[in-house]
């Protein structure tokens, strides 16, 4: 049993309605892909194929789930999974109403901005365990970190680079003596 399997199994336990679903066969996500292709002018396209979304107790990912390496699907299971522990603190239509509108829904998305530095510190923790703790230090895995605060595939949540920087820096810093 994989690391990947055993997360699933525990999340199965902590979420007994945790599901699992290919988002490409959902209607309500094409048109949610359809809807950020309009609102970022055309700069984020990869929503139905590239990213992985939460939503309830119920993960939405890409058609090649299946078939990516299991380390990373733990990785990025990692991620999602703490935001499955903010929609059962927050409830769907809280999250809905902090992630998606407050204080803006592009450019200043604080809520956003916060719910992802918690997930985004707990891919880096993931990524150092299973990759080893130098992962998260290369300028390539940092810059791909920043880069969804500072670009459109989170509609330019944050766009205050030097703070992401600390931030980053900090979780490096507290992670433990693995990172």
């Amino acid at each position: 049993m994989t690391r990947y399997d055993r997360l699933v199994e525990a999340l199965r336990a902590e979420f007994p309605r945790f599901r699992i679903v290919r988002k490409d066969r959902s209607t309500f996500h094409k048109a949610i892909h359809y809807t950020l292709i309009v609102l970022t002018f055309g700069r984020m396209r990869s929503y139905l194929d590239s990213f992985q979304t939460t939503i309830g107790r119920t993960v939405y990912v890409t058609a090649d789930w299946d078939e990516t390496d299991p380390d990373q699907r733990y990785v990025t299971l990692r991620h999602e999974a703490v935001h499955l522990r903010q929609f059962r603190k927050f409830t769907l239509p809280g999250m809905a109403l902090l992630y998606v509108l407050l204080p803006l829904p592009m450019g200043l998305a604080w809520f956003r901005a916060y719910f992802e530095k918690e997930a985004y510190a707990e891919s880096i923790r993931a990524a150092a365990e299973v990759w080893g703790a130098a992962y998260p230090r290369r300028a390539a895995y940092r810059e791909y970190v920043i880069g969804q605060f500072l670009g459109p595939s989170y509609g330019w949540m944050w766009p205050f680079r030097a703070q992401l920087e600390r931030w980053y820096d900090g979780v490096l810093a507290t992670a433990g003596p693995s990172l």
